[in-house]
């Protein structure tokens, strides 16, 4: 019993580390092709370890309920230990897919308001803070007409992922 013991407690710890540890593994190979996808999908450290862990809790369980050998401990903690790396690798992946909280892109500032914190000449740059999703962002704004500090801008096109062009909500 004490060997299923020292699995399930080895698999919980690895378990731990592969949420302090994600990558690691396959940034040591990386660029070697040793690894290239291989600890991605069911081989990933949280399957492994919910396997094994898995597989030495339910094992010492049934041994210390049932009275039964290693063999019955085996044949009770493998199918658990599959189920339960099934369930993690399903989780992993539903986590990675999420997508809600993607960061915004340039072009959802497009008609965004912002206000002027460095003054912009006419065909110059200046700086505008603008919010996004909630944030102040600080951005490069350049306009055709010059821009005093302080002034109400629209944001009417990116330029890039850090520039925009503005003009005055007046204007």
């Amino acid at each position: 019993m004490a060997w299923f013991l020292g699995l399930g407690m080895t698999g919980a710890a690895l378990l731990a580390l592969s949420l302090v540890l994600d990558g690691v593994l396959e940034g040591l190979f990386e660029g070697t092709g040793v690894l290239d996808g291989l600890l991605d999908g069911w081989l990933s450290l949280p399957v492994i370890a919910g396997f094994v862990s898995m597989l030495g809790f339910s094992g010492a369980i049934v041994m210390g309920t049932t009275g039964t050998g290693a063999l019955g401990a085996v044949a009770v903690g493998v199918p658990a230990g599959a189920v339960t790396g099934w369930l993690a690798y399903r989780f992993s992946r539903a986590l990675m897919s999420d997508r809600s909280g993607a960061a915004p892109r340039g072009d959802e500032l497009i008609g965004s308001s912002g206000a002027v914190v460095t003054a912009i000449p006419a065909g110059g740059f200046g700086e505008v803070i603008v919010h996004l999703a909630g944030q102040p962002v600080k951005l490069a704004a350049k306009s055709p007409v010059p821009v005093a500090r302080g002034t109400e801008v629209w944001i009417d096109r990116t330029l890039s992922h850090t520039a925009v062009t503005v003009r005055p909500v007046d204007a």
